[in-house]
Formats: structure tokens, C-alpha cells, sequence
């Protein structure tokens, strides 16, 4: 566990061996290709080589509370870890250990029979704009990349064995507490008042999520992840994000509640003002993974959001007492940035209930994606589609069409039941809710109004319009969508009875542009603009991202 900030130097042999197999690594005349030049890049812990088409990656030889590097066996040893542990993630980016040997003249190699006097990680170089760090400073990220993203992450901990634990909130109790005193003596770099606002809130969210980190734990949602998932780690290696440099020095740090590993990724991108992307993110996840354990385990999201910020935080502040003054100066304040970031996602955030509703082609799934950001905890509100729902319990992929017999009313009233059951669970956690389906009759919207009421939360129903000719239009130009409307299925929706309407629904004019609508909703809600607007932007549309409703529902 962390606890301390000190760290013990490796002795001074060690220091000048590794400034010598630095420099070594740094000419180009050293590598084989004899490479034009060499680009290095450096973390608290590790020295990147980039060369021609190869990367070299030493450990620094440095002795940290939770990281330990001080010897070269010990440096070999996470070498190894970190290519195993890759490779399950990265097969094509990690090729092998390299050994750098000197020889009886005091010259360095790459291999040979010398003394060993340092090993590498050797991985196939990518380019650095691949990173989704840069990608996501540079402009917007697609949707499709955004649930690609979830897919690869969500695939990872579905393919890690279950590590049962005991005492899961204990142990997580003891990394805040850990945490918490490694920032108290951080103090040029943290205020003492936002260290104590860190640990104040940290005991309430902890408390708040004990029940479910234990139950959550005893049914195998802790497993061996990533755990240092953010979008420096991350490359769009070949048109799909790949998942590289997994935490390899410690297991018990990497062994985790997959939440907790996600939330390193949703922090990261709201912290780039990518919560839009964050929220398209764990929407996928929650929908790929379909357990009620990860609804419910949203009551944890706070506190994991809150402890990923703050470990940022001190890391972040470990580093800058390495650099120069320029630099340090610059990272204390990210340091300071991130604490501030860590109290936000930790304080209280209510929570509500909207209902998206409408018939086919007004664009509920539309307004809902573009809606959840804006509500409730970081990084928004769960959206609940209808649609994907059905294609759920069906077993089949969100965009294949399902044979119109297959919607009958019992299959209807499965749906329903099912999006008021998981509203339920994501309300009780503490979190926000978006849910979009036809709601055609009173008997639906009365019975998720009546979840609202019964979690004691607000409810918001919005029902949305627009002329015939503008449905046909929406549902005929549909591409890859989850939904299976036709233009058929519009006009005989138009010839529903939609009953009474509760003084809770407001009519959306929806016949505009998504923009328009977003705009109507967003008053009727009394959202705030300027909120909204920071939220950042997903970019254009693309295909799986948008779409509408229930043919027959």
C-alpha cells in the first residue's frame, strides 16, 4: 500500500550505471538500424526509448513504499511481470526482455555475453499521436471510438479470473487512509484544508459503499486488471484501441474492483473535458456487461472517481520533486488540480429520473445520450434504451433485426419491467437515470414515475413530437441502429390511443434539428447552458451512436 512520499536512493554506482545505459540508449549509433535519432520519454518509475521502429523501456532504479526497483534482479523481475501481463493485453506491441550487457572494453550492448548490467522491455514502436491522450487533445473523439473503448476494457475484465477477497471496503479503506497521509506530506504541493476536505468526504462515500465493495468482491468483481487505465496507456493501435502498460510491481495494487479500474479511464477523459465521452463510455460498459452488481456498484463510482483523482494527485506531485524548477512548478499545480478534482467527484450530487418518450423517428435515444452527461454524478447519468434491452434478452448484437413476431406484448411488458427494475437499482446507488422508450400508455409512464417516487428522487417525463412526413424521414434513414422501426411501423403507431398525460410529462417539440431539441429539453428541465457547455463535445454522430425506439412498444 502507498503510505509514505520518501523514497530511497539507489546508491550512487547505481545512479552513474544508469545515467551510462541511458546515454547508451539515447545515440543512435547504439541500435543496429542506426536510426536517424532517439526520442526518450520518462515516468517517476521507467526511461522510454523511441528508435526507429523499436521502444526501449528500462526501470529506473528507484525504491518507492508501493514500487521497488533499487535492484537489478528486482528490475528484471518487473520486466518479465510487465511482458506477461502485457502481452495478454498487447500481443503485437510487446515483443521481448532485453539484456544490456557491457563487455571487457567498458562498451554497452544490446544482448551479447558481457555483464548484464541492465534489462529492457522491447516493444514495437507506435506513434505517439496514436496515443488517446493525444487524441483526445487534439479534437473530438468519434462515439464509435468512445464504445470501442468501452468494448476493449470491458473484454479485458471479462477475460481476468475472479480474485475472491474478503473485507473489500477494509482494504479499500486502508488505500484512502494510505493515500490521505501521503498527500498530508506532500506540503509543497497541497493545501491542508483540501487534504482534510479529501479524507472527510472519502469516509463518507467509503461508508456509503461498504455493503456493496464486500458484496461485489464475494461475487468475483474483483480481478486482476489493468490499474493504471488512463489515456496515456491507451493506443489506436491498427483502427481499435489497445490497452498497454498494466501495473506489473505490484498485485495486490492491481488487484481490483473493475469499477474502480474503469474509473481511472472516466476520471482521466472527464478530466479532459471529455465527460460526454465518459459517459458514452460507461454506458457501454454497463450495457456490455448486463449485471446488476455494476448498476449497483455505481454507489461506489464517487469514491473510486474521488480516490483515482487523488492517487493522480500524488503522483503527479512525486514527479515534480524529480524535475527541474520549471517543470516542478508546473506539475505541482496539476497536482493541486487533481485534489481539487478528487474533493468534486467526491461531494454530493442529487440525482433524478427523466423519461424520454415518443413515438418511433422523434429521436428519444438521440436526446437521451445527449442529455445523460448533464445530469447527476460524474460522469452523468446511466441512459436505459429500450431497445438494447430488448436486443439483450433476445442474445443477439445491438444492430441485428429481430423478426416482427418477436414483439409481442408479453415481450413488451418484459421490457418495461426490466428498465424499471434497473432504474430502480441505479437510483438506489445514488446515481442519475435516463430512460427512453416509446411510453405509449398511461399505465408505463405512471409506473416509472412511480420508481422516482418510490426512491424519493425528482422525476421528469418529456414526450416528444414531431409531424408524420418527419418520422418516416428519421426511421427510413436509419443505418446500424439497435432500433428495428420501419415506416410502417410508424403509421400504425400513429394510430395509437395515448391516454391522459400526468401534469409530470411535458410536451418537447422535437421536429428541429437534434440541436433544437436538445435545446427544448434543456429548458424544460431547467438545465443550466453554461453547465451544459462545459461538458465537452462527443463530435459528429456516427453510426451506433444515435437512434430511437420500440416499433411496437
Amino acid at each position: 500500500m502507498m503510505c509514505s512520499t520518501a523514497t530511497d536512493a539507489p546508491t550512487e554506482a547505481h545512479g552513474l550505471e544508469q545515467m551510462r545505459v541511458a546515454a547508451f540508449l539515447s545515440d543512435p549509433a547504439s541500435y543496429p538500424t542506426k536510426p536517424k535519432w532517439v526520442e526518450r520519454f520518462e515516468t517517476h518509475g521507467a526511461l522510454v526509448f523511441l528508435a526507429g521502429e523499436g521502444a526501449w523501456k528500462i526501470k529506473r532504479a528507484v525504491r518507492f513504499p508501493y514500487m521497488d526497483f533499487s535492484t537489478l534482479e528486482k528490475r528484471k523481475a518487473a520486466c518479465e511481470r510487465e511482458i506477461e501481463i502485457n502481452r495478454r493485453l498487447a500481443p503485437e506491441i510487446y515483443l521481448g526482455l532485453t539484456a544490456i550487457t557491457r563487455s571487457r572494453d567498458g562498451r554497452l550492448h544490446f544482448g551479447g555475453t558481457g555483464e548484464i548490467v541492465e534489462w529492457a522491455v522491447h516493444m514495437r514502436r507506435f506513434d505517439q499521436a496514436a496515443l488517446l491522450s493525444h487524441i483526445a487533445d487534439a479534437g473530438p473523439i468519434l462515439s464509435d471510438l468512445a464504445v470501442a473503448l468501452a468494448d476493449v476494457v470491458f473484454e479485458s475484465h471479462d477475460a481476468a479470473a475472479p480474485a475472491r477477497r474478503d473485507g473489500a471496503a477494509e482494504r479499500v479503506g486502508r488505500l484512502v487512509a494510505s493515500v490521505q497521509h501521503t498527500l498530508a506530506i506532500l506540503t509543497d504541493a497541497f493545501d491542508a484544508a483540501a487534504v482534510q476536505r479529501f479524507g472527510e468526504r472519502t469516509a463518507g462515500a467509503l461508508e456509503h459503499a461498504r455493503a456493496i465493495l464486500n458484496e461485489r468482491a464475494a461475487a468475483g468483481f474483483v480481478r486482476r486488471c489493468h490499474a493504471d487505465l488512463h489515456l496515456n496507456n491507451i493506443v489506436l493501435w491498427r483502427g481499435r484501441p489497445v490497452l498497454f502498460d498494466a501495473i506489473e510491481f505490484d498485485e495486490e495494487l492491481a488487484t481490483i474492483d473493475t469499477l474502480y479500474d474503469l474509473a481511472f479511464l472516466l476520471m482521466d477523459l472527464d478530466n479532459r473535458g471529455r465527460r460526454g465521452v465518459a459517459n458514452v463510455v460507461l454506458n457501454r460498459y454497463l450495457w456490455r456487461s448486463g449485471a446488476d452488481l455494476d448498476l449497483q456498484g455505481l454507489a461506489a463510482l464517487p469514491l473510486f472517481l474521488g480516490l483515482r483523482a487523488a492517487i493522480r494527485a500524488m503522483v503527479t506531485a512525486e514527479r515534480a520533486q524529480q524535475e527541474g524548477a520549471d517543470a516542478g512548478v508546473r506539475d505541482r499545480q496539476r497536482a493541486r488540480d487533481y485534489l481539487q478534482a478528487a474533493n468534486a467527484y467526491l461531494a454530493s450530487c442529487p440525482s433524478r429520473l427523466i423519461a424520454v418518450g415518443g413515438l418511433s423517428g422523434t429521436g428519444k435515444s438521440t436526446l437521451a445520450r445527449r442529455l445523460a452527461p448533464e445530469l447527476g454524478p460524474t460522469p452523468g447519468a446511466v441512459h436505459l434504451r429500450s431497445d438494447l434491452e430488448r436486443k439483450r434478452l433476445q442474445g443477439v448484437e445491438e444492430t441485428v433485426r429481430l423478426a416482427p413476431e418477436t414483439y409481442t406484448e408479453a415481450a413488451r411488458d418484459r421490457i418495461y419491467a426490466v428498465l424499471y427494475e434497473k432504474a430502480r437499482d441505479v437510483l438506489a446507488a445514488g446515481h442519475a437515470v435516463v430512460v427512453d422508450a416509446v411510453f405509449a400508455n398511461p399505465e408505463q409512464r405512471a409506473s416509472i414515475e412511480a420508481v422516482a417516487t418510490e426512491l424519493g428522487v425528482p422525476f421528469h417525463g418529456l414526450w416528444l413530437t414531431a409531424p408524420p412526413e418527419r418520422l418516416v424521414e428519421r426511421v427510413t434513414a436509419r443505418r446500424d441502429d439497435a432500433s428495428d422501426a420501419t415506416s410502417k411501423v410508424v403509421m400504425r403507431q400513429l394510430g395509437w390511443h395515448l391516454g391522459a398525460f400526468a401534469a409530470t410529462w411535458k410536451e418537447i417539440d422535437a421536429s428541429g434539428s437534434a440541436e433544437d431539441t436538445l435545446r427544448n429539453a434543456r429548458d424544460a428541465l431547467a438545465l443550466n447552458e453554461a453547465g451544459a457547455a462545459r461538458l465537452g463535445q462527443m463530435g459528429p454522430l456516427q453510426k451506433g451512436s444515435a437512434g430511437h425506439d420500440d416499433p411496437q412498444s
